[in-house]
């Protein structure tokens, strides 16, 4: 039987409430689980968000995307994506280009530097997927999905 979240955090005093424990445990799990995600990425010298900046611009293809685009679709939020994407271009990973017509528009796409990374990344990544949340079943795992789907709906 896995611990609970007060036996973890040596907790001696009851939660004030339900929505507390889950609310904290639900904290507790993502800081686990991102840190040992964290872990492999540092070996490829790029952080978490990076990589989510690189799958996002993958998956929108050589159209890429605005730098709002890009915001939106990140899975953690991030207060100056413009400053994410200076630093990523620096290290070649994407490029951004001004439009001709409208030069308030500039697209970020992903470059074959960091196509490079990401394939590279693919199999590390799912292996790490595979090691943190294989030991579920797919019916746990598909409630759960379903449970934090509900957790992160307007109440």
């Amino acid at each position: 039987m896995p611990s609970s979240l007060q036996d973890e955090i040596k907790q001696t005093k009851p939660f004030a409430s339900l929505e507390q424990e889950a609310l904290l445990s639900v904290e507790r799990t993502a800081a686990v689980l991102m840190h040992r995600f964290a872990d492999i990425l540092k070996s490829f010298d790029i952080t978490p968000t990076q990589y989510n900046v690189l799958r996002v611009l993958r998956g929108a293809g050589p159209d890429g995307l605005c730098r709002n685009e890009v915001r939106d679709r990140l899975i953690s939020q991030v207060p100056d994506v413009t400053r994410l994407l200076d630093r990523m271009e620096e290290a070649g990973l994407v490029a951004r280009e001004r439009d001709s017509t409208d030069r308030r528009l500039v697209t970020t796409r992903v470059t074959r530097q960091g196509l490079s990374l990401l394939s590279r990344l693919d199999a590390p990544v799912a292996e790490a997927h595979e090691k943190a949340l294989g030991h579920m079943p797919s019916a746990q795992l598909r409630s759960l999905i379903d449970l934090l789907a509900l957790a992160r709906s307007p109440a």
